[in-house]
């Protein structure tokens, strides 16, 4: 039983944050329409500001849902509008937080899995996977990525699905070849394998004929197999990134390393690679509670080593149980099975 009292207070603070979600929702509508190369500088500006005002999920949840909005729709998206979006994600996740660019990509992700499950006849699907392509362009996920969703891809293997694999080679191809040429290798010839046993399910052969020919023209290194392929806008964005990014961090390192099977298991198995974000349900880490946990009885450690421990300023019981565990076992086996206890 909630009294009414009680109830009255709960009704207006419901009422509040929403009247704050939908502020915040205009703000951030206005940030995002208004976006384009030449302000992008004062825009991601503004959002970092507006980060730094408000929650991290709130902001998270309405970025996120803004740009799917303007993003992902039945009509193919223009290249360069698709990039002025991710590169302002791409800053967020530099000078915010990883879980910015974490956020973002899961979504789009989920999204695309479900568009590429159902039969949806409009561009969907191009429109999320060019957003998952520069999310690679612009540094926020690793190639590992986008070798799985190729080897789905290429494992289904539809006219569908090569309109989808030619369309993400076009965007990353040159860079996937310097991130991982061995992976791109084995991608070809498991492709150049389905093709061959594929041929009498197509009527028109000549999509995978120009699909088999692009990969040749990658592994060849030959830009100009490739039509319509430019380099030039991801480049000259990229530049901008770098003038953008505060951090020195701004390349490799920031990169999401996580696979396909990862982001559509978030729920499951908790979100790794954000850090603090993971959690005892997952499945690699083992129902502890069933064993008698071991505490660490720091009265069985001797006293020399108790006050070195004070010395040292191990003021919590966890820090002088870990030190004492660290200079009383007998080797990296021991000390590892001691502080897992």
């Amino acid at each position: 039983y909630v009294p009414p009292q009680i109830r009255k207070v709960q009704e207006t603070v419901d009422d509040k944050k929403r009247e704050e979600l939908g502020r915040l929702k205009k703000m951030v509508n206005g940030l995002i329409n208004r976006l384009s190369e030449p302000n992008l500088s004062s825009i991601s500006g503004q959002m970092e500001e507006l980060y730094m005002a408000n929650s991290r999920k709130d902001m998270n949840d309405t970025l996120t849902d803004i740009l799917m909005n303007a993003c992902v729709t039945a009509v193919a998206m223009p290249a360069r509008l698709m990039m002025e979006h991710v590169l302002l994600v791409s800053i967020l996740h530099h000078n915010v937080g990883i879980e910015v660019g974490a956020h973002f990509l899961e979504a789009v992700v989920k999204k695309f899995d479900e568009f590429c499950k159902s039969d949806a006849e409009g561009k969907e699907c191009e429109n999320l996977l060019a957003l998952i392509a520069h999310l690679y362009n612009f540094h926020v996920v690793h190639c590992l990525l986008i070798f799985d969703i190729l080897k789905k891809l290429v494992s289904t293997f539809t006219e569908k699905e090569i309109e989808l694999i030619l369309f993400l080679l076009k965007n990353v191809g040159f860079s996937l070849r310097k991130d991982d040429a061995l992976a791109l290798k084995e991608l070809i010839t498991e492709a150049q394998r389905k093709a061959s046993t594929a041929e009498k399910k197509f009527q028109d052969q000549t999509r995978v004929r120009f699909m088999l020919e692009t990969m040749l023209a990658l592994r060849n290194n030959d830009m100009r197999k490739i039509p319509g392929y430019d380099p030039e806008p991801v480049e000259r964005l990229r530049k901008l990134q770098r003038a953008l990014v505060h951090s020195s961090g701004s390349g490799k390192d920031t990169q999401l390393r996580v696979s396909l099977e990862s982001l559509l298991s978030a729920d499951q198995v908790g979100r790794w690679w954000i850090v603090g974000s993971s959690w005892s349900g997952a499945p690699m880490i083992s129902d502890t509670k069933g064993q008698a946990q071991q505490k660490l009885h720091v009265g069985k450690v001797s006293s020399k080593i108790m006050e070195l421990a004070r010395k040292l300023r191990m003021n919590t019981d966890i820090r002088r149980s870990i030190f004492c565990v660290l200079m009383t076992s007998e080797d990296f086996m021991d000390a590892f099975e001691k502080l897992l206890k």
